[in-house]
């Protein structure tokens, strides 16, 4: 469908029009378009898993992994727990207010809100949002990436065949089309994609005074940090199964390694031979390695890669044909060169050594650098990495571990900065997507004049005096 500024004026107009009729307050009412996007996605399963190989050269394991498992897991979260988070809130409402008693939080929708989408996880962070709009009660606009064009074809067949376009509506193009999605006027924005866009998503929401959410994935990119003391070949397993997991494609991947030069060498060592176990000796020609989403990724791997030729230890080629580009290990690199500078978004994974005795010098320089989404740790110092990950600025992250964090319930997935503002998943979503509304009750009777005048002589010491009681 060919998109102009005033077709999308209409579908935003139509969806405030549904959402003023207040059906969409009901929590039973959500709860059962919840119930009806899980059974879409459960429905159309091979539809979508198809969908992410053609685009991404997924597997259907992968796919389900990291793509529709977690939707029917968000969603299903949401449906158990959104009557009571929906429920208002009782509140005193203290001396202060006598006579009144009763004062009522209501968490309300924003009203039509706006989901722009990326190519990486196209299925998880386009259903995953929407599952947290639906419960807070909005209608919505979704614009999803135009390089992931199979998926986007699957999704609005799915969206179209199970809701009315006045409630949702997914919208196709290129970003001229997002252009003028960003043009309306919504009450909620939610967008996922890098920094530099994200400026922009900002400046048109200005316009409007709109509430907006960015998940992003950091300027400089997410660090992991492997000290001297610990388990090499447990840390060498997991971060090459991490950089593996959708050919690097990934907002809160590994950007760069900064390994204690103690144990570099038996950390590159394992690190190659945990990355040949896992996905083979010739990867590009593994049919379970993800590929690039365009030439254009393909493209930057080759430059960099030629660019750092002299420091390639493992990879370093790929399959143009197939967009399969090998995962590529380069070492040394120092703090300071361009390749550890900004979010490589790629299977390309630089190792900075550093003097372990140094380590609080290293934190230091990733602290003054933009905040990252992900922070990861390797060490069995539990009492620094606690220390560590209670004091940096970063989204989410792990100790001895990658990635797992935002598969834990109950717990915001969400960044800082450069890597985002605003959380959401479960209740998170749901607070992300209302807000909070206070109302007290007032009473007819029995209304004192402590804040009617006059504030002067005797009647205003006595008023003066109860004030002060009431404060304490």
């Amino acid at each position: 469908m060919s998109y102009t500024q005033e077709t999308i004026h209409g579908i935003v107009e139509a969806q405030r029009a549904y959402f003023r009729s207040g059906e969409t307050l009901d929590t039973a009412w959500r709860t059962a378009q919840l119930k009806k996007l899980r059974q879409a996605v459960l429905d159309r399963e091979d539809l979508l898993c198809d969908a992410l190989h053609e685009d991404l050269g997924r597997s259907r394991t992968e796919a389900f992994l990291c793509d529709i498992g977690p939707v029917i897991a968000e969603t299903n979260e949401i449906i158990r727990g959104l009557k009571k988070w929906a429920r208002p809130e009782r509140h005193f409402s203290g001396l202060m207010c006598f006579p009144s008693t009763k004062t009522t939080v209501y968490k309300l929708p924003y009203g039509v809100s706006l989901i722009i989408s990326p190519f990486n996880f196209p299925i998880l962070l386009t259903l995953g949002v929407l599952a947290a709009s639906i419960a807070g009660g909005n209608t919505a606009v979704i614009k999803t990436s135009s390089k992931s064009e199979a998926c986007t074809r699957a999704l609005k067949q799915l969206i179209e065949e199970t809701f009315p376009g006045h409630y949702v509506t997914l919208i196709d193009g290129g970003h001229d089309v997002a252009d003028m999605c960003l043009a309306e006027r919504f009450d909620k924005i939610f967008y996922t994609g890098s920094p530099a866009v994200a400026k922009h998503v900002l400046e048109q929401a200005s316009r409007h005074l709109t509430s907006v959410a960015l998940e992003l994935g950091g300027e400089t990119g997410n660090w992991c940090v492997v000290r001297k003391d610990a388990d090499i070949r447990d840390a060498a397993r997991k971060i090459a199964f991490f950089k593996l997991c959708n050919a690097g494609q990934v907002c809160i991947n590994i950007n760069q390694v900064a390994v204690a030069e103690e144990v570099a060498e038996p950390f590159n060592e394992a690190l190659k031979a945990e990355f040949v176990r896992q996905i083979g000796e010739k990867p590009e020609q593994n049919p379970e390695y993800p590929k690039l989403i365009t030439e254009k990724a393909f493209d930057k791997c080759e430059r960099l890669t030629a660019e750092y030729k002299d420091r390639v230890i493992f990879g370093g080629t790929g399959d143009r044909e197939a967009r399969r580009f090998v995962p590529t290990v380069i070492y040394p690199v120092r703090f300071d060169e361009d390749i550890v500078q900004h979010e490589l978004f790629c299977p390309l994974l630089p190792v900075v050594p550093y003097k372990d005795a140094e380590i609080d010098s290293v934190m230091k320089l990733i602290a003054e650098r933009e905040h990252p989404l992900s922070m990861y740790i390797f060490t069995s110092d539990k009492k620094w990495a606690d220390r560590v990950m209670a004091a940096q600025q970063y989204g989410g992250g792990c100790i001895n571990e990658v990635c797992i964090h935002m598969m834990v319930r109950g717990v915001p997935f969400n960044g800082t900065g450069h890597s985002g503002m605003g959380a959401y998943h479960g209740e998170w979503g749901f607070r992300e997507f209302t807000h909070p509304s206070t109302v007290l009750t007032g009473r007819t009777r029995f209304n004192l004049p402590l804040r009617e005048h006059p504030y002067s002589g005797k009647a205003g010491e006595r008023k003066l005096k109860l004030l002060r009681m009431f404060e304490r």
